[in-house]
């Protein structure tokens, strides 16, 4: 069924008959989940930064094969899992020194957060929140592939079920069971953290 009640499905017709404002407007909406999800699968800024261009390039060429058939975020966040499991297909094919070295050491402002006015809170307060963030991503970065993927889809994307269930090629079902999966280990593993301070791979 045509999603003509997506507003997003609007810009993209309106794309199709070549206006650029509107294509800005949807990169604007758009450039911040899709490099989140990207980088936190990749963990490596400078790539996310490429792939999630590619991903913009890749609707602007296909703007007039474009179909509203289903939401746009399904559409898009779809182009963007497709072209990041390629790059980590070709990584474990032929490993990247230089995306190894910046999977180990992420750019500390890589992913902008919105934090609570910390006033008020000490050193050592701060300190463990951001070292539990840190954790938090780098439990998610170890997850099984499609376990990550729907739980950034989830988290990032803020993406109803159903679309998750396209945008993986599965069921509504196995998506719930993925997401189960996925937070039942970062609990597992946050947990242990918490209780010996350290994060056991």
């Amino acid at each position: 069924m045509p999603a003509m009640d997506d507003p997003d499905v609007e810009l993209m017709l309106q794309v199709q008959q070549g206006d650029l404002v509107a294509f800005e407007s949807l990169i604007d909406r758009y450039k911040q989940p899709i490099y989140n999800m990207i980088f936190r699968m990749l963990r490596d800024a400078n790539e996310a930064e490429d792939i999630a261009q590619k991903v913009f390039i890749q609707v602007y060429k296909a703007s007039d094969r474009y179909k509203p058939t289903a939401q746009f975020s399904t559409w898009i966040f779809t182009i963007a899992r497709n072209l990041t499991l390629n790059e980590i297909r070709r990584r474990s094919r032929k490993p990247n020194m230089d995306s190894i070295d910046a999977a180990a050491e992420p750019e500390g402002d890589a992913i902008p957060r919105e934090y609570k006015d910390a006033r008020g809170r000490d050193a050592g307060e701060e300190t463990m929140q951001r070292e539990l963030l840190e954790r938090i991503d780098t439990g998610i970065a170890d997850l099984p592939d499609n376990q990550r993927a729907a739980i950034l889809l989830c988290k990032e994307g803020d993406i109803r079920y159903d679309e998750i269930a396209k945008i993986l090629g599965c069921s509504v079902s196995a998506v719930k069971s993925l997401l189960f999966r996925a937070r039942e280990t970062l609990k597992r593993r946050i947990k242990e953290y918490m209780q010996s301070g350290n994060w056991v791979e």
